[in-house]
């Protein structure tokens, strides 16, 4: 019998809010069980760390300069293929529930939606609700108000869902706000009680280093420690109700986020930019295929999600997509990701180095791509996670730069671009740092009890 397939996404999740990735304040634990039990890919990527172009890839399986969909603001084309195109064609019952962010207007007109045949969605759902007060739409686009925290709302929507279809197979998307902050306040509104929970008891490195004091991550970490939490809660539920409904052995269950948060420490929003911050994000799948404990160390990125799940569903992946099965035998070492709206910039991450560029000039709003870049930022996410010392354009790391220079116009061009001319970054002076050019170390595999090629 064909798998079942529920996608459970989150809005701006951090993927160390997670246990499997050492958080401390148990804010996860049925994630982590999914992680540990089933698949989990550890350095999972954003395409782009912006709502749109971000979901326009986890729907097709395309970059964002593939379908157009390069920043907030342009809908995705109705000649795009999407997940529920296809799941629909091998005869499953499609639905999608919560945030969309890919038409143009509210409510969200039939042949918007994707290929969707059950609708339960807003295309803004920041805007058509709050914390309290959901709001969403139906197949007629009739205002629908579910009852309950947003996330509790939504989830209760999903296992509906999930009880009305039991009997054939289905495919669900459940597309969450949380821990998104609400727009027009500028918070993070946990449920009652929550925020109180988390207040100053964590900081992630990157954040706690670059924050000013009384700025955005101090006033509102623990109220986005809520959101975790009670989104959690719901994925236990979810669970639940699949073990209940005798549907967990044959349901594929992925969980993951369309980008991170930075909490406004690398510019003036909470994403947008090459950092981990805002592009790493947490990523686990269980169910037919996935169970096992199975981890991917090398990065992946969302836009493999999509040939991911047809995969394991036993359907043909379309020649169009551009992500790779994470059940592939053979697949990239590094993650490939793309900015706009910020910064017009093109970036690999690998297990170790995190190489950017970005276009000067370029408009990010108006421009997809652009003919030249230049290096911006290299990090070293082996001594520097945190990425707080930037050795681009430093003498003692112009081979690994060189390297990654090349490996990222592979993959630009990969992606469907134009090979780029980049400059290398102006030489600046680095102290004692020394790296050794005759050592591949972005090759380089941990051992229990060092490195080795």
């Amino acid at each position: 019998m064909a798998p079942n397939v529920i996608v459970f996404f989150t809005d701006q999740q951090r993927w160390d809010t997670t246990g499997v990735h050492g958080n401390p304040l148990d804010l996860t634990p049925n994630f982590d069980r999914v992680a540990r039990t089933g698949t989990h890919a550890t350095a999972a990527v954003t395409p782009q760390p912006v709502c749109a172009p971000a979901r326009a890839a986890i729907q097709t399986g395309r970059y964002a300069t593939a379908t157009g969909c390069f920043r907030n603001g342009i809908p995705l084309s109705t000649s795009e293929q999407t997940l529920a195109h296809h799941f629909a064609a091998a005869g499953y019952a499609t639905g999608y529930i919560g945030k969309w962010h890919l038409a143009e207007r509210d409510p969200v007109p039939s042949h918007e939606r994707g290929g969707y045949e059950h609708w339960l969605a807003a295309n803004l759902l920041e805007f058509t609700s709050d914390a309290y007060r959901t709001i969403v739409f139906d197949e007629a686009e009739n205002p629908v108000a579910l009852p309950g925290y947003r996330s509790d709302a939504l989830t209760d929507a999903a296992i509906r869902f999930v009880a009305d279809h039991h009997d054939e197979p289905f495919f669900l998307f459940v597309s969450y706000l949380e821990p998104h902050h609400q727009n027009e306040l500028d918070n993070y509104p946990a449920p009652e009680g929550y925020a109180e929970r988390y207040a100053g008891r964590w900081m992630p490195t990157d954040v706690a280093a670059l924050s000013a004091p009384g700025g955005p991550a101090v006033q509102h970490v623990a109220g986005y420690c809520g959101q975790v939490k009670r989104l959690d809660e719901g994925l236990g539920r979810l669970l639940d109700a699949l073990r209940s409904m005798e549907l967990s052995e044959r349901t594929i269950v992925a969980y993951t986020s369309d980008h991170g948060c930075h909490f406004k420490t690398r510019n003036a929003e909470y994403k947008r930019s090459c950092h981990d911050g805002s592009i790493r994000v947490p990523l686990a799948l269980c169910g037919p295929g996935f169970d096992g404990g199975r981890r991917i160390e090398d990065p992946v990125s969302t836009v493999d999600l999509p040939p991911t799940l047809l995969d394991a569903a036993g359907l043909p992946v379309p020649p169009s997509m551009q992500g790779r099965s994470l059940l592939a035998a053979q697949r990239p070492t590094e993650s490939f990701f793309q900015v706009s709206e910020s910064e017009l910039g093109r970036g690999i991450r690998t297990r170790r180095w995190k190489y950017y560029v970005t276009a000067p000039g370029a408009d990010p709003w108006t421009s997809p791509a652009a003919d030249r870049y230049v290096e911006h930022e290299l990090y070293d996410l082996d001594s520097d996670p945190a990425e707080l010392t930037n050795l681009a354009g430093l003498p003692s790391h112009r081979p690994i730069a060189e390297e990654l220079r090349e490996r990222l116009v592979n993959r630009m061009v990969a992606a469907g671009e134009s090979a780029p001319v980049i400059d290398p970054a102006p030489t600046r002076a680095g102290g004692q740092r020394r790296a050794d050019p005759t050592v591949r170390t972005w090759d380089v595999r941990p051992t229990r009890f060092g490195h080795q090629r």
